[in-house]
């Protein structure tokens, strides 16, 4: 911003010039571009972590469900079986979560890796993949 003196001596202000307005959004685009890709990244990262909650609380209901019916729902009960009502009306889950991009979790009983194995695909939705695009599973 500059001064300019008026005739009787008396500074007075003029606005900012438009080279001056546009070094200061180059400054702000440089540090958005420098810091803006490590907050995705962390925000990829927290989705990550949030699957791997949902998938602990589904093991602990199918645990539950083990417990009380004698056997984990097969593949072909799937997941729905916690959220069904069984003969006492009782439900295990109020409704299956899904991942943290919005997808149905798989699910196999008997599984490879033990009783039952739960899978998420990641961040692309497809089997396979790496980083953020690689499935994700109970075992791990």
């Amino acid at each position: 911003m500059r001064m300019r003196r008026t005739e009787s001596g008396m500074a007075t202000e003029r606005g900012f010039t438009l080279l001056e307005i546009m070094v200061v959004l180059v400054i702000i685009g440089v540090m958005a571009a420098l810091i803006a890709p490590r907050f995705v990244e962390r925000a990829d990262e927290a989705k990550v972590e949030a699957t791997r909650v949902q998938m602990k609380n589904i093991a602990q209901a199918l645990k539950l469900y083990r417990l009380q019916q004698g056997h984990y729902p097969d593949s072909s009960e799937g997941l729905k079986a916690l959220v069904t009502p069984g003969k006492n009306g009782k439900r295990y889950m109020d409704a299956l979560p899904r991942d943290a991009w919005g997808n149905d979790f798989v699910y196999l009983s008997p599984g490879v890796h033990g009783d039952f194995d739960i899978l998420s695909y990641g961040a692309d939705g497809k089997s396979g993949g790496s980083g953020f695009d690689a499935d994700i599973g109970s075992w791990e």
